[in-house]
């Protein structure tokens, strides 16, 4: 039987008179490959920030392996294992690329100035075991070459791809991605999506807001499709995207 890493039960979140999420019902298995589809407005993004505690549902349950998450605040749930990718991948562009993963690993000894000064030689042991962590995700997501450059000299698709060696860095089991193909040249585009099946492989489970069809169609095995809030077909991609109706309606096309 398949494992439910996340669940959403009976989600509802709303802005003023405007429910953003209505009654939203979605379950994401482990290790695999979710998207969430929708016109701009659907809610989408608004049911990423109530899974990573930016904002608070109004009711219902929002469930990550076992756990009632409700009321968590981001801290909390990255700890727990979730990360998010935002649209803007938000690296530190002065920072070489190496620092940027490095920076985001737990329990950082370094950070206490009491153990900093008291026993160096653990903080120096921490900091080699991570730089070689560090560079394991970078050659993940096919970076590893350009660790000593700063962020900034990287291609808007190569800074999303640093951001998701950070999530992995920060020992996220859950990812959720904001239309992490959107703005990246075409080029880039195949390596984005070769990644994220590579996370799928090694046990990682994604969660992913993407609008190009051709990327939800290559890479999902389910799809969520929100309209106004509300979950209004969901399935194989092949079911929801290849749906005249849901086309016509939903997605222009």
């Amino acid at each position: 039987m398949t494992e439910t890493v996340l669940e959403l039960d009976n989600v509802t979140k709303s802005f003023g008179g405007v429910k953003a999420l209505n009654a939203v019902c979605i379950a994401v298995s482990k290790g695999s490959i979710t998207a969430l589809i929708g016109p701009n407005g659907a809610g989408k993004t608004t049911l990423f920030s109530v899974v990573t505690g930016f904002a608070r549902p109004d009711t219902g349950r929002v469930i990550f392996s076992g756990h009632e998450m409700n009321g968590y605040t981001p801290y909390r749930v990255a700890r727990m294992g979730i990360g998010r990718l935002f649209q803007e991948p938000r690296v530190f562009s002065q920072m070489t690329v190496l620092d940027n993963v490095a920076v985001a690993a737990k329990c950082q000894p370094g950070e206490n100035p009491f153990v900093l000064f008291a026993s160096p030689r653990r903080v120096r042991l921490f900091e080699d075991l991570n730089k070689k962590t560090s560079l394991e995700h970078l050659e993940f997501v096919g970076l590893a070459d350009k660790a000593h450059l700063a962020a900034e000299q990287l291609s808007y698709g190569q800074q999303k791809l640093l951001a998701i060696a950070r999530l992995l860095a920060n020992e996220a089991d859950l990812l959720l991605l904001d239309e992490p193909t959107a703005g990246v040249h075409p080029d880039m585009v195949d390596s984005i999506l070769e990644v994220l099946r590579r996370l799928a492989t090694v046990g990682k489970t994604v969660l992913v807001i993407e609008h190009n069809l051709n990327v939800v169609l290559q890479v999902s095995d389910w799809v969520y499709l929100l309209d106004e809030g509300a979950v209004t077909a969901f399935g194989s991609a092949s079911e929801v995207l290849n749906d005249p109706a849901l086309q016509e309606a939903y997605l222009g096309v």
